[in-house]
């Protein structure tokens, strides 16, 4: 009998936090058996029904979707709308109707049309540093709340504290792999949801996080979920 996820309450509890107060950078990706980030050049080509039921999970239960500028042009990233019933859901648990999408980019190279902007259900936010370009700033703050995080560089220990002080802790990192390594070498996730696809990619794809500085960072399993031959892993720092 081929295996299933729980129930959708169920399939809440296992990724519901306890602390919703304490900041926690919560990471989600997916990846091949042999690590390969993605098929053709995007992650949508390794998932599939399953993942999408815990994708959209992970999304009910945050505050903020976080997302590199690069994952929002190379993924297709439109307005972020969810669904009635999971907004009603958020907001009787005491959540805003829909997460706010907060994009990362240095360079500021987004079009203030882009659909992620255009068709938003809540007023964006573009996290930056103060050496972008001026009138790129200005131009996206038409928009989007422009938030400044570092001088030359964004910090992301900065990123953190400037979405917890707008009342956004719970943050959900959606990549793409040089967002997620930067996070790993400030040693700012909290926490890694992996979904791991039953096939062998091969070719020159990237992996999930990548990185001028290697840095090891222990974690822990949480949980294992399966549906079919597709793996659910959660793991979270280890605490020392």
């Amino acid at each position: 009998m081929r295996a299933q996820l729980p129930p959708r309450a169920q399939l809440i509890e296992h990724y519901r936090v306890p602390d919703r107060l304490t900041p926690r950078v919560r990471v989600n990706f997916i990846a091949s058996l042999d690590g390969a980030a993605t098929h053709e050049g995007l992650s949508a080509g390794l998932n599939n029904a399953d993942d999408k039921i815990v994708f959209d999970v992970l999304r009910l239960l945050t505050d903020v979707i976080l997302v590199g500028a690069g994952t929002v042009r190379a993924e297709g990233y439109g307005g972020i709308l969810l669904p009635a019933d999971d907004a009603a859901w958020r907001v009787q648990a005491g959540l805003a109707a829909q997460p706010p999408v907060a994009i990362v980019s240095g360079r500021l190279d987004l079009d203030p049309g882009h659909p992620v902007f255009s068709q938003a259900a809540t007023r964006p936010i573009v996290l930056t540093h103060a050496a972008a370009p001026a009138d790129r700033r200005a131009a996206l703050a038409e928009v989007a709340e422009v938030i400044v995080c570092g001088e030359l560089a964004i910090d992301p220990h900065l990123l953190v504290a400037a979405l917890t002080a707008r009342g956004l802790p719970q943050i959900l990192c959606e990549g793409g792999p040089h967002l997620f390594g930067d996070f790993v070498a400030a040693d700012r996730v909290d926490e890694l949801c992996l979904s791991l696809a039953p096939v062998l990619e091969g070719g020159s794809a990237g992996r999930i996080a990548v990185g001028a500085d290697a840095a090891a960072r222990a974690m822990e399993l949480k949980h294992v979920l399966r549906a079919g031959d597709m793996l659910f892993l959660r793991y979270a720092r280890q605490e020392s």
